[in-house]
Formats: C-alpha cells, structure tokens, sequence
C-alpha cells in the first residue's frame, strides 16, 4: 500500500454556516452534505481540487483563543495557491483577518496564515522552484534551502 494524495481534512465546527462562508471566501464550497436518519446534518464536504476536500462537522467546541490552547494532535491545513499575494489581498478585502502577512518559510515556500472562525489554523503557501516539495513532485532529491538562498527569492 501507498499514500498517494490527501483525501480530505476533517474539522469540528461550532458555528457550520459560518465555517462554510469562511471557506467560500477562500474559494471553497459546499460540494455536497452527508445527513443522518433523522434529516439532519452529519458533515458539509468543501471540495478543494481533484478528490481533495475539507470535511465539516457541526456540533464542534467553542472556538479556542490563538494563546492558552488545549493541547490537540491537529496542528493546521495548508492550502496551496499559485499567486499568494493576489489572494492575501482578495482574502483581506473580504473581510479575512491575515494573522501572519507574506513570508518565506524555511522550506523557501512563500505562506501567509489565517484561521477560521473555530480558529483552526491554515497556512496559505505558494511553492517555489527551489523547495524540496517541488524535488519530492518531480522526483528529485529534497534540499532544504538555508537562509541565504531564500534572499535570493525575494
């Protein structure tokens, strides 16, 4: 057996409408619901690309504040887009909080960060043609790029 793809990411959502606007605005919609015996909602599936989708559940905790959060396995998603800074720009213009602006991480990927309403973190992140992501894609050995290297990327 062999890991080909992400299928999906599945998140506890204490306010489903308002994770699903939030999601709109990042260009990801409802594709289609899952609903229980009883004709209530058991998940929203957001698709992403491909087979790849955000799952949605309702009935999730109140949102966590950013400091003082319950330790959890679940550290963030990553979204991938072509063009971070048009998009950071379209995100804040539609009312999206950037919590961290556009940078090179130590990958030389550029990211930016925002979270949903239950304040799940999402890393925004545009490869770059030097990022071992990138070699592993195109079946070349990953080097982690230094500091130096990424001073050339801007």
């Amino acid at each position: 057996m062999a890991i080909t793809d992400l299928a999906h990411t599945a998140l506890a959502c204490a306010d489903l409408e308002a994770s699903i606007a939030f999601y709109g605005k990042l260009g990801l919609n409802e594709a289609f619901r899952l609903t229980r015996d009883d004709g209530s909602t058991m998940l929203v599936y957001l698709h992403v690309s491909g087979d790849r989708f955000i799952e949605l559940f309702p009935g999730g905790p109140e949102p966590s504040t950013r400091a003082g959060k319950e330790a959890i396995s679940f550290r963030h998603i990553c979204l991938m887009t072509d063009d971070i800074g048009a998009d950071v720009e379209r995100l804040r213009a539609a009312g999206v909080t950037i919590d961290r602006e556009v940078a090179f991480g130590r990958d030389s990927n550029k990211q930016a960060w925002i979270a949903d309403p239950d304040g799940n973190p999402i890393e925004l992140m545009q490869i770059s043609s030097i990022s071992p992501q990138r070699a592993v894609a195109e079946g070349r050995e990953p080097v982690v790029p230094y500091a130096e290297t990424l001073a050339t990327l801007t």
